[in-house]
């Protein structure tokens, strides 16, 4: 089990858009990065009759990835950035919040 998967809510804790919130849009397990909607975007320039729907081409600005260790998990719950852990309950892993206050809150 994943501890950040595609669709979680998480924030960044280190770098130029540190405190920052957005989405999981991918997550590349092999170079353990992610990409995040909002965050490090980057502009991309596209050449003319390289894509269908940019006929003349122009710039396109697209999230880059950003290293895993520098985002958090954001628990709406708990309503901050928490470090994940897992425990088994029936059966199942499920992903708890990490921490002395928080721990075992499941998120």
């Amino acid at each position: 089990m994943q501890k950040i998967k595609k669709g979680d809510m998480v924030e960044v804790i280190s770098g130029r858009n540190k405190g920052e919130k957005g989405r999981v849009l991918e997550v590349d397990l092999e170079a353990q990065k992610v990409r995040v909607e909002g965050i490090f975007v980057q502009k991309r320039h596209v050449k003319a009759g390289a894509r269908q729907n940019m006929p003349s081409g122009g710039i396109l600005d697209r999230p880059g990835k950003i290293h895993i260790s520098n985002v958090r998990l954001w628990s709406d719950k708990l309503e901050k950035g928490v470090r994940v852990g897992f425990e088994k309950k029936d059966g199942e892993l499920v992903r708890v919040a990490r921490g002395r206050k928080d721990s075992g809150t499941e998120v």
